[in-house]
């Protein structure tokens, strides 16, 4: 038990320090690229942070020998976005309110392009009320919709590449950590850093699971209610120390990016390789996980639609994945 702790406190410090090579080098892969400044965020550090639960999701669709094998690519699929839309969101408004003396802030708005963020609440509550939809119903075509899942993130990808915003001037990009003394760094030393650090995350998450599985069958825990409660929170913890880096450093509109990109990754490319492979048939816990993320969604909208969010004004949204834990504990005690 004592090399389980170790290797479990160990992999999550490896994830926060390759985190913060991974942030610092995807600015400058962005800035290479010429890429606009919320798009480095939605589209770059997305989908670096959401492969290895995308990998988590595909080895368990299409490798699992068994209906509860496959069942945890599901469980991930869906556990995933819940955490995103709840933990996520409450660490960016905690680490705002908590740093604001340190970053020189007369207040605790955090500044973003709230009419942007707002679009892409209502993109993800669209795919997610009829990814959600698809799990309540059986039809002999359903495999087939998978497809566009994957089309709905191509169009998002085209949206956001084109997308020519700048970051604000107070925003500084901070030298590369391969090459500290250099102004301008060499493509090859911004995708040696990028690329290390994300092989460094996908491991060292690896690890992080697999300890947080042992100390779950130690604690006698039950294995569907590590799967839908603890898994999903370890899988998105890289998504979650980025916004904390981000956030740190004042660059909340990164943080931010990084998370509504993360979760518009969840919403299509792992549901369409479950709804592939899967019956996609949802029990009790995954719909109330469906309904609780959409709550999420839609207080998240109305704040990003208002054009003006306090950090305290998102610490509400983790209160619901302690009642999905409340709900998942209950509904497993009772068998």
């Amino acid at each position: 038990m004592l090399l389980t702790l170790c290797l479990f406190l160990g992999s999550a410090g490896a994830i926060y320090l390759a985190c913060e090579y991974f942030v610092n080098g995807v600015e400058w892969f962005g800035q290479k690229l010429k890429l606009g400044a919320t798009a480095t965020g939605t589209v770059l550090a997305a989908f670096g942070t959401a492969l290895p639960e995308s990998a988590v999701t595909f080895v368990a669709v299409m490798f699992g020998k068994t209906p509860e094998a496959r069942d945890i690519g599901v469980g991930a699929a869906m556990g995933g976005p819940l955490v995103l839309a709840t933990i996520a969101y409450a660490v960016v408004g905690v680490a705002m309110w908590s740093n604001r003396h340190r970053l020189k802030r007369a207040d605790r708005i955090i500044r973003v392009n709230h009419r942007r963020l707002a679009r892409d609440q209502s993109w993800f509550l669209a795919i997610f009320v009829i990814k959600v939809g698809l799990g309540l119903v059986v039809f002999a075509f359903k495999p087939l919709l998978g497809v566009l899942f994957l089309a709905a993130y191509a169009v998002y990808v085209w949206r956001e590449m084109r997308s020519d915003d700048s970051a604000p001037e107070d925003e500084t990009l901070e030298p590369l950590k391969f090459r500290p003394s250099q102004a301008d760094p060499a493509m090859r030393w911004v995708v040696l850093q990028t690329m290390a650090a994300l092989v460094v995350i996908a491991a060292a998450s690896r690890v992080f699971v697999s300890q947080l599985e042992v100390i779950g069958v130690a604690l006698s825990l039950p294995p569907h209610l590590v799967a839908l409660l603890l898994s999903p929170v370890a899988t998105e913890l890289p998504e979650v120390l980025n916004a904390l880096i981000w956030v740190r450093q004042g660059k909340e509109r990164l943080a931010l990016a990084n998370i509504s990109g993360s979760m518009m990754i969840q919403a299509t490319i792992p549901s369409s390789l479950a709804i592939f492979a899967t019956p996609w048939l949802f029990d009790t816990p995954l719909i109330v996980a469906g309904v609780l993320t959409a709550i999420a969604i839609v207080y998240l909208w109305w704040l990003f639609h208002r054009g003006r969010v306090d950090a305290r004004w998102l610490l509400p949204v983790g209160l619901l994945y302690g009642v999905f834990a409340a709900f998942v504990a209950w509904h497993f005690a009772g068998r």
